[in-house]
């Protein structure tokens, strides 16, 4: 399957010095086409027996998109009443970034994400993955700084939609923010609406970041910190991928699972 795959779950850990949660469930799926229109994802989700389904909810590579007609919402609606898919949701557009400095394309940004949010609503999606954004030189401060200004514009701007963010974290690649844990937390501390946010996190972002999974060891240290410095219920899924490149590379280069530098073992722990 040439797609990534994800998880999304309530999870139990056995860690030392973090309670344990007891399991509720556990979820497989995949990031799924919308092409043709977003009811088709669910089709395509439904014939290799995914659980979940991941989609985007316009391009993900144009700035806007097309309202939703009547007949792809009843056809969407009608799609998700005949699958039981324990849940679908979204992952926000690649071309916005809220980490740069003031400018007519850090405008649209926030302006796309809001678009992405009342979307995302009128499908009822619980949330959608994005990445944090890039700083583009200006520096960490201020690129976090202008990350939690632009959500709290995105969020003031959709005050009726229970739709939350969910923060991706990244490997580092370039300028971009979310490589390490501690940005993700410092956005939720000082944001105006914490209970909007929520965390992705994926695999091979983790690796390439520096965080060695492919041992027991390395994934409690992760799930510890992350546990220390978010809270463990703040986890809404995992997105499952193998690394081509090695540890600390900050290079994002996905692999299918077991094909890449983290492997079957490193993986299989989660």
């Amino acid at each position: 399957m040439a797609a990534s795959t994800f998880c999304l779950f309530t999870f139990c850990l056995h860690i030392q010095g973090v309670p344990s949660i007891f399991l509720t469930w556990m979820k497989f799926g995949a990031h799924m086409s919308a092409s043709g229109g977003v009811w088709k994802a669910l089709q395509r989700g439904r014939s290799i027996d995914c659980e979940i389904v991941q989609v985007f909810v316009k391009n993900n590579m144009q700035w806007f998109g097309k309202p939703f007609s009547t007949d792809a919402l009843a056809l969407y609606a009608k799609e998700r009443a005949a699958n039981d898919f324990s849940c679908i949701f979204g992952h926000a557009g690649y071309l916005i970034n809220l980490g740069g400095p003031a400018s007519e394309k850090r405008d649209r940004s926030i302006e796309s994400l809001i678009e992405e949010i009342r979307l995302a609503t009128e499908l009822d999606l619980p949330f959608l993955v994005m990445h944090p954004g890039a700083h583009l030189g200006t520096g960490e401060e201020m690129g976090l700084r202008q990350i939690r200004t632009g959500l709290d514009e995105a969020f003031a701007a959709t005050k009726t939609s229970s739709v939350r963010i969910a923060l991706e974290n990244t490997a580092g690649q370039g300028t971009c923010l979310g490589n390490r844990l501690e940005h993700l937390a410092r956005i939720y501390e000082r944001g105006k609406s914490p209970e909007r946010l929520g965390v992705c996190l994926d695999t091979a972002h983790l690796f390439a970041a520096g965080y060695d999974i492919r041992k027991r060891k390395g994934w409690d240290a992760a799930i510890r910190k992350v546990d220390s410095l978010i809270g463990l219920k703040e986890i809404l899924a995992f997105h499952l991928n193998d690394s081509r490149t090695e540890l600390g590379s900050r290079v994002d280069r996905h692999a299918h699972i077991g094909k890449g530098k983290i492997g079957k073992e490193g993986l299989g722990t989660l």
